[in-house]
């Protein structure tokens, strides 16, 4: 088989190579040159056998073929399957930022575009929740684009956590992303029931598609496997189920799409993807196997995604779609304020560390944050060794808690309790009884109180605690700021969330094209494996 050049010859030097990388949207032909050569060409014809009638300039444009590439797209990265369950043109996720930090506005302009995303629903109160679902549901009503939204574990206020998802399910909402839990509650398994189906087929069908964040193999486990029995029991004695949803909860798996979350902003167990990705999908077809599944169970990928050789990376691993969560935080859409924003965009790889998290404070649960431009880590860390080596309050060492005082909370912490005690009087009564019969929970609450205000801080950018801000940050965000660095996206201005996704998209692609064709024996240059950052429609 031979490839007879068009207009234009193939390439077989460098900088030629390196221009044929990116035409990854035309059928590229591998050829070889007499001198043994492989380069890349494009147009031009194949033929089945050489004409003894053709001159000597024309079998001068004719060269062995040795292989075809196919169309590559930025869209085909993932899994077919799981934008067409979702109903999305791109294979690509961005995070639900908590505290509203995704806002309704990044939610509508990533629908908008072909992408899912998830509201920031975590750390929000019910009627925020509700106002911030209603802007969406308005500006996304005509289109009917994809969306969710964020459940998230609330081990110290279940109520809280059954009231969002009652709400949840009272609207209809498909797209549910679940994370930071440790087990399964009866608030995730009755989303994951309510609404089961079985059509004349035979086939189940789901009102609402969860999406499970996760980072360990046991809990992987159980989402991938049915609900567990004695909870969808218990759900239908509180008439929270049918008798058909019972039984159908028990031929699915809890999750149709698993998040395996790497190194990360947010919770996070710091594990690399590349070790924990292949076991977790390894998991996921054992498990299929098991039950027997009937629909394929989509695994993404999460954590340290910046760059687009980040993201191609993931994909290679088998990923069916991505998710972005710390790049986001420092677009335009974000709910982070423009102080915050500035000092993200100037992090640099190194630039986080791990500190204790304000909802998960007691179990010892941290979070990784930015510490570049403030002390927010170090001080939340410090917060955490007198909680751990004190029995209350009464029993620090007086130096100890006026230093306490100045440095940290910024005020006394009989003033931070009356503020504690405002805050739960209506919302949840129970946790001040329990703080008056244990002063250690008493302690807890106070310097909670500084935890969950941090991000207040940083969202609504108050000056004078600049130095408090908790900003969720994981090392992807050095990683982008490198990557843009000298583009359009260095500045923080043009960083909307669309710009962000869609060049890390068509980057990722880019790379992958340049794999293919240096494992085809092209002599791909190390140049052609580095995209950079363009305005993309």
């Amino acid at each position: 088989m031979r490839w007879v050049a068009g207009t234009s010859p193939p390439a077989f030097d460098a900088g030629a190579i390196s221009a044929c990388v990116a035409r990854l949207r035309e059928p590229a032909y591998l050829v070889r040159d007499r001198a043994g050569r492989i380069g890349v060409g494009f147009e031009g014809r194949c033929e089945t056998h050489e004409s003894t009638s053709q001159s000597a300039s024309q079998q001068a444009h004719a060269f062995r073929l040795t292989g075809v590439l196919a169309p590559m797209y930025p869209e085909w990265l993932g899994g077919r399957a799981f934008t067409q369950a979702h109903g999305v043109r791109f294979p690509y996720v961005a995070g639900e930022m908590a505290n509203g930090i995704a806002t309704p506005r990044l939610v509508i302009a990533m629908a908008r575009a072909g992408m899912l995303s998830f509201f920031g629903a975590a750390g929000l109160a019910l009627p925020q929740i509700q106002a911030g679902i209603a802007q969406i549901e308005t500006a996304l009503a005509a289109s009917g684009a994809p969306w969710g939204t964020n459940l998230i574990h609330s081990p110290s206020d279940p109520e809280l956590e059954a009231a969002v998802a009652e709400c949840y399910l009272s609207r209809a909402i498909r797209h549910i992303s679940v994370s930071a839990f440790m087990a399964l509650t009866p608030a995730v398994v009755r989303c994951a029931a309510t609404g089961l189906t079985q059509d004349a087929a035979g086939r189940i069908t789901r009102r609402h598609q969860l999406f499970a964040k996760l980072s360990r193999p046991e809990l992987a486990a159980a989402f991938l496997a049915p609900a567990p029995l004695p909870l969808l029991e218990a759900l239908l004695r509180q008439g929270q189920l049918t008798e058909q949803e019972v039984e159908l909860a028990q031929r699915v798996p809890v999750a149709e799409d698993i998040t395996v979350e790497a190194d990360s902003g947010g919770h996070t167990d710091n594990r690399p993807l590349a070790a924990l990705f292949p076991v977790i999908l390894g998991l996921r077809d054992e498990l299929m196997q098991r039950h027997r599944f009937q629909s394929p169970i989509r695994v993404g990928a999460a954590g340290g995604l910046g760059t687009p050789s980040a993201v191609a990376a993931a994909f290679a691993l088998g990923a069916a779609y991505v998710l972005t969560g710390s790049v986001n935080q420092s677009a335009l859409e974000s709910g982070l304020s423009a102080a915050a924003k500035s000092a993200l965009a100037q992090a640099s790889l190194s630039d986080v560390m791990m500190a204790p998290a304000a909802d998960m404070f007691e179990l010892g649960v941290k979070v990784q944050v930015l510490k570049h431009r403030s002390l927010f880590g170090v001080r939340a860390s410090r917060l955490y060794e007198l909680y751990r080596n004190y029995e209350s309050l009464d029993a620090l060492p007086s130096n100890v808690r006026q230093r306490l005082e100045r440095e940290v909370l910024g005020t006394s912490c009989d003033e931070v309790w009356l503020r504690v005690q405002r805050y739960f009087a209506g919302r949840d009564p129970e946790q001040l009884r329990r703080a008056e019969r244990e002063p250690k929970h008493r302690m807890a609450l106070v310097f909670r109180w500084y935890l969950g205000s941090s991000s207040h801080w940083a969202i609504e950018g108050d000056p004078e605690r600049q130095l408090d801000y908790q900003i969720w940050c994981g090392p992807a965000m050095g990683a982008f700021n490198d990557w843009v660095k000298g583009s359009f996206l260095e500045a923080p201005e043009n960083r909307s969330v669309v710009q962000i996704a869609l060049n890390l998209l068509e980057g990722a692609a880019v790379v992958s094209r340049a794999q293919q064709l240096r494992v085809m024996g092209v002599p791909v240059p190390e140049a052609a494996f580095r995209f950079a950052p363009r305005p993309l429609e």
